[in-house]
């Protein structure tokens, strides 16, 4: 499943941003898939032009054939986008929800808002929250090398986290615990490493 972060988490909904859609190269195809669309990456922002209107609408093959006589079908997109954050960038925060076009039996999630809403998946174009502050549990798929209880983090590379001085003017946060997850005779697919980090930017 696409997820860099698991349920533990301590955060303000005033510290969240609802504004930014995650630019479409980067969605991921379904749910069962891990990339830049999963939940739990750093982004910035790509596209912040507020003269925009909220919402443009286009023609997108995520809606199928739309060339129909008579008929104009048109996909809505949030205007201002995001994309995964690397080293150098100003992050904007850490997305809370994956981005997906298709549930895990390839039926797309436009035609099923609830499940899409069960499984706190926003579709191609919506709006993702970002949250720029807080205490989250990231795994190790959110981060690149080990992390240090009581060091930094900064941005690394593709939406992920590494290491960093707890004084480096590049940190975004301070990592505040670590462990390891087991799942014993039953296949846990987030078992392994994770950090809890006190995300504050």
């Amino acid at each position: 499943m696409s997820l860099r972060i698991l349920p533990f988490r301590q955060y303000d909904e005033n510290d969240v941003i609802n504004l930014f859609a995650l630019e479409g190269a980067y969605v991921n195809e379904s749910i069962t898939g891990s990339s830049y669309g999963d939940a739990g990456v750093f982004v910035k922002v790509s596209a912040g032009d507020f003269d925009k209107d909220p919402v443009s609408y286009s023609d997108d093959s995520y809606l199928g054939k739309t060339d129909y006589p008579f008929i104009k079908a048109q996909y809505p997109k949030v205007n201002l986008e995001c994309t995964p954050a690397i080293s150098g960038d100003a992050c904007l925060g850490l997305t809370l929800r994956q981005t997906a076009k298709a549930d895990e039996n390839g039926e797309k999630l436009i035609y099923n808002p609830i499940k899409a809403e069960e499984l706190a998946c926003v579709l191609p174009g919506q709006a993702v929250p970002v949250a720029t502050r807080g205490v989250f549990t990231i795994t190790s798929a959110a981060y690149v090398f080990a992390l240090v209880v009581g060091g930094g983090i900064a941005l690394g590379a593709a939406g992920k986290v590494a290491a960093c001085a707890a004084t480096a003017a590049e940190k975004v946060g301070t990592v505040i615990g670590t462990g390891s997850r087991s799942s014993g005779t039953i296949t846990d697919s987030w078992e392994g490493d994770y950090a809890v980090v006190a995300l504050g930017l």
